[in-house]
This record gives structure tokens, C-alpha cells and sequence, in this order.
């Protein structure tokens, strides 16, 4: 009768601190593995968040033009904040077309809006403090003066009133508040000017 057991020489039997070995190397594999899949998900999670924050609360814009000279600058970055509703002397980034602006609300919807030769701006009668703008122009204005902004509307002006294309021309006009992307409120760029805008 034949024995089935099968004998094993010392040469052909694993070592045991080899298996341990293996063993302990499949289990870094395995939880490096994870780590990786967990990093990646989370990573994931938080872009899909911050996308989110971005598009609906705090959108981040990049400055192009200098209508707004010396108070934005083409070239900065800056955030700009939601909000149901937007005052006089807040800066604004808005959609023309689909050109991204970045203007100041000088009028609200009822508004009487009358803009002197010399540039002074007067709203409802009263002459607009603007310690904002370095100098004063008519600029490229065909509106009849004076002007009575629309209900749901905000007339806006650039900083740089010589150059800013604004509400001063019909070719913008007054805008809605569907076009305004935010309140601009602090800039991130350059470093060296980082802080909240007024």
C-alpha cells in the first residue's frame, strides 16, 4: 500500500519569516491602495464643493480693462459676494453680452441720475461724494439728462470716467440685477494688495 503523504525537504517549504514577509507586503499594498482611493474621493468631494461655493457665492474674477483705474486694476483677482440686493457706491463685476464688467452702482431703480458738463454726478438732486475717482468726466454719455433709472435696473458708472463705457450710453445702459455676478468685496491679487475693497 502506497502513503499519499507527500514529505517536504528543508529547501521547498517556505520560510516562515518569508511568508511573514509577504504577507505584511500585501497588507501596505492594500492600505496604500486605499489610502490613495480615499485621498482621491476626498479630493473630489472638496473641488465639487468649492466649484459649488464658486459658482453661487463666491464667485472669483480676474479684472481685464482699466475702467475702473485706480481702485481695480486689470490683471487682479478679486472675489465677489451674492447678495439679494446691491447699493450705492458698491463695486459690481456684471455680464454684457458676454463680456464680464467691473462698474460702481451709483443709481437705483427711481432714481433721478443728472451729470454736469464737468463730470459732478447729482442723484435725486444731491451731489454724489465720490472720494473714489481722481478726476471728473462727462465721458461717452448720450443719455438725456436728467435720467430716471428703470425699476429692477442700477445705473453704473467706471472709476475712470473718461474711458468707462457705462450706463452713461445706451449702447450698456442700465443693468439688471440678472446681470450682476456679485459684490465685489476683496481682492486676492496681487498679494501685495490683498484685503477687502471698498
Amino acid at each position: 500500500m502506497k502513503n499519499n503523504t507527500r514529505r517536504y525537504d528543508a529547501n521547498s517549504m517556505p520560510d516562515v519569516e518569508l511568508l511573514e514577509e509577504a504577507l505584511a507586503e500585501v497588507k501596505v499594498k492594500k492600505r496604500y491602495k486605499s489610502v490613495i482611493n480615499n485621498t482621491i474621493g476626498t479630493l473630489l468631494v472638496v473641488a465639487a464643493v468649492a466649484a459649488l461655493i464658486a459658482m453661487f457665492f463666491l464667485p472669483v474674477l480676474q479684472i481685464h480693462g482699466n475702467s475702473m483705474t485706480p481702485n481695480v486694476n486689470a490683471g487682479e483677482i478679486v472675489v465677489a459676494l451674492k447678495g439679494s440686493e446691491f447699493k450705492k457706491g458698491d463695486i459690481v463685476g456684471l455680464y454684457i453680452g458676454n463680456k464680464l464688467l467691473v462698474k460702481r452702482v451709483i443709481g437705483e431703480q427711481g432714481d433721478w441720475v443728472d451729470i454736469k458738463p464737468d463730470g459732478t454726478v447729482f442723484v435725486n438732486g444731491e451731489m454724489l461724494d465720490e472720494p473714489y475717482i481722481t478726476d471728473k468726466s462727462f465721458g461717452d454719455c448720450n443719455i438725456s439728462l436728467p435720467y430716471q433709472v428703470p425699476d429692477g435696473r442700477y445705473f453704473v458708472m467706471g472709476d475712470h470716467r473718461s474711458t468707462s463705457a457705462d450706463s452713461r450710453n445706451t449702447s450698456i445702459g442700465c443693468i439688471a440685477y440678472e446681470q450682476i455676478v456679485g459684490r465685489i468685496a476683496f481682492r486676492i491679487w496681487p498679494l501685495s494688495d490683498i484685503g477687502p475693497m471698498t
